[in-house]
């Protein structure tokens, strides 16, 4: 049973996948769905911090770099003329908007990258950890109730 939960912990870490992987994980093969929830928002938000305190370092050591300094600066750039446009549309709202971003389980909009974005704008920390883990908290109770098959019920039941 550790060796499971292990799986959910670690699954839930990797970039792009994070928790919406991690459920599906965990009720495809039998594992309770309250722990499994809870082991992989632990999992979901580990890398949140380090995220958030290096990203935007690494990727500005990184520009002048003889291999890696395209790809690095076209992150960069890429990253901040989408940040100013959600800064002027989201203006004060822009932490409501991360945690939705993070909130809403499709391809590329997990923790890692709304803590990315969180990173590029030089919002405030304590701020962006909680609108994210809002965020991861929101995905994973949607996740959980499409793993479970809530919505497919729901779909036969009205459709």
């Amino acid at each position: 049973m550790f060796k499971s939960y292990l799986i959910v912990f670690l699954i839930s870490m990797v970039p792009l996948i994070e928790l919406r992987g991690a459920l599906p994980y965990a009720v495809a093969f039998g594992l309770p769905i309250l722990p499994s929830y809870l082991v992989a928002i632990i999992g979901n938000m580990l890398p949140v911090p380090v995220i958030f305190l290096f990203a935007r370092k690494v990727l500005l050591w990184g520009c002048d770099k003889r291999y890696i300094g395209s790809f690095f600066t076209w992150c960069l750039q890429k990253g901040e003329h989408g940040g100013q446009k959600l800064k002027a549309k989201a203006g004060r709202g822009l932490p409501l908007a991360l945690f939705f971003f993070v909130g809403i389980p499709l391809p590329g909009t997990g923790a890692w990258t709304g803590t990315l974005a969180a990173s590029i704008l030089d919002m405030d920390f304590k701020t962006s950890v909680l609108a994210v883990m809002g965020g991861v908290l929101l995905a994973g109770v949607i996740m959980m109730l499409a793993s479970s098959g809530v919505f497919g019920a729901l779909g036969a039941l009205f459709g």
